[in-house]
């Protein structure tokens, strides 16, 4: 009996048995579902290749850089919106254009032959090429690498270019800005070089106040003494008698006024002389502070110029020396000087209103070197700006106080000189050490 095969499909041949005739049908709808599984895949690849194509538009249309696909024979096949922006062409009117139309004529040459060599090793190149705008030319820095088929033969190039000229002219901007910016960090230098100069002075001026007082008032001194023996004197030349002399140099009181003469002229001598080791400290604070480096006492150094702080000082402040050892260094004078005065009125300044306010200097060798330790018993330096008290322009006191230049160049001078500046551990002050070179090398 034949079996029910379902709804009427095409007549069987008479020769085609029944599981011949099944086998077939069985083959139809494999295939079916096959093809049915093929279109699905289709669809999904269809979506794919749709995605990528609107990827692709996005980044054409987004990329800031030239963009340019160029195909086998050297036609523009593709350009960002990039390109057109710059060039004021369309995109429809780029298109199938020859590549070297899009650039100066003069560079022709150099792109048809970086295009060739990037062929033939099939690896990128890149050279600086002038791209044709509406408004002239603009310099790209252009990179050309090899489009490869299936078969791994160039079948054109990806060109990709960056514009230099709003870099240039970014840079120029910039090293403007940079110039404005060293011109300013040259007049914060000599700012604080003006502010050491103006403490530098008021140490002057006090320190020089006291002997010229002096010397000035006993000129004062010597003046009316001078006046007293012109007038005994002069009666003397007239022929005035014995007993008249003698009442007017008691009434003139000579004999007391000689011996005033004598402590007037020493005391005047006394004056000028503390006059002229001022100056001559001055002179010595002020030499070889550039040039070629001398062998120096790094000991005289410090004793010099901390004191030409403390004398500029308005407050109480004891300078505690340990003895300090004669040690030879090689270096700028004035350098070191400037050195060792900042880190003195430092401590100055952060002891202000502290009582009992003492800098402690000390002196020391080891391993070739010359150490010399300024510390005070003031609130320290915080652990949060430990890191950058030598950075430029970071400073902790108030506006108008310093420029945060100070530490920096110490710690600069100190470097130039073979040396260092460190902030140490030590106390619950601020303890800085410089190490500087000896001399004559490891004592």
């Amino acid at each position: 009996m034949t079996p029910d095969l379902g709804s009427p499909g095409p007549e069987r041949p008479p020769h085609f048995t029944d599981d011949a005739w099944i086998e077939v049908l069985s083959a139809v709808d494999r295939t079916y579902a096959d093809l049915v599984v093929y279109q699905e895949q289709l669809e999904r690849q269809n979506a794919e290749l749709e995605e990528m194509r609107t990827f692709l538009t996005a980044i054409l249309s987004s990329v800031s850089d030239v963009l340019i696909v160029v195909d086998r024979a050297g036609r523009i096949a593709q350009v960002s919106r990039s390109v057109t922006a710059l060039t004021g062409c369309s995109e429809a009117a780029a298109l199938g254009r020859p590549l070297s139309e899009m650039f100066d004529p003069a560079d022709a040459a150099p792109l048809a032959g970086l295009m060739q060599m990037v062929r033939d090793r099939r690896r990128s190149a890149g050279l600086e090429i002038n791209l044709r705008t509406a408004s002239g030319t603009e310099p790209l820095d252009l990179s050309i690498a090899p489009r490869l088929d299936d078969r791994g033969r160039v079948d054109g190039f990806v060109l990709t270019g960056r514009p230099l000229g709003a870099l240039r002219r970014a840079y120029a901007d910039l090293s403007e800005s940079h110039d404005a910016l060293k011109t300013t960090q040259a007049q914060l230098v000599r700012n604080e070089k003006l502010a050491s100069l103006g403490r530098l002075l008021a140490g002057v001026a006090h320190e020089l106040n006291n002997p010229i007082s002096f010397v000035y008032a006993n000129a004062h001194a010597l003046e009316r003494y001078a006046a007293k023996f012109e007038t005994y004197f002069g009666r003397v030349q007239e022929g005035a008698g014995r007993e008249e002399l003698i009442a007017l140099r008691q009434s003139l009181r000579l004999d007391r006024e000689l011996a005033n003469l004598r402590e007037a002229i020493q005391g005047a001598r006394d004056g000028a002389e503390r006059v002229r080791d001022i100056v001559e400290d001055l002179r010595r604070l002020s030499s070889d502070g550039s040039g070629e480096t001398v062998v120096f006492d790094l000991a005289e150094t410090v004793r010099i110029a901390a004191s030409w702080v403390l004398r500029g000082m308005k407050q109480p402040v004891a300078l505690v020396m340990d003895p300090l050892p004669s040690v030879q260094v090689r270096g700028r004078v004035g350098h070191v000087q400037q050195v060792v005065m900042n880190l003195v009125q430092n401590s100055v300044d952060a002891l202000e209103g502290h009582e009992g306010a003492e800098i402690r200097l000390s002196i020391g060798t080891g391993a070739g070197r010359a150490v010399l330790t300024v510390a005070d018993n003031g609130p320290g330096v915080p652990p949060e700006v430990r890191g950058a008290i030598f950075d430029p322009f970071f400073t902790t006191k108030p506006v108008g106080r310093g420029t945060g230049l100070g530490l920096s160049i110490s710690h600069k001078i100190a470097q130039e000189h073979g040396g260092s500046l460190t902030l140490a551990e030590a106390g619950p002050g601020a303890c800085f050490r410089l190490e500087l070179p000896l001399a004559g090398g490891v004592p």
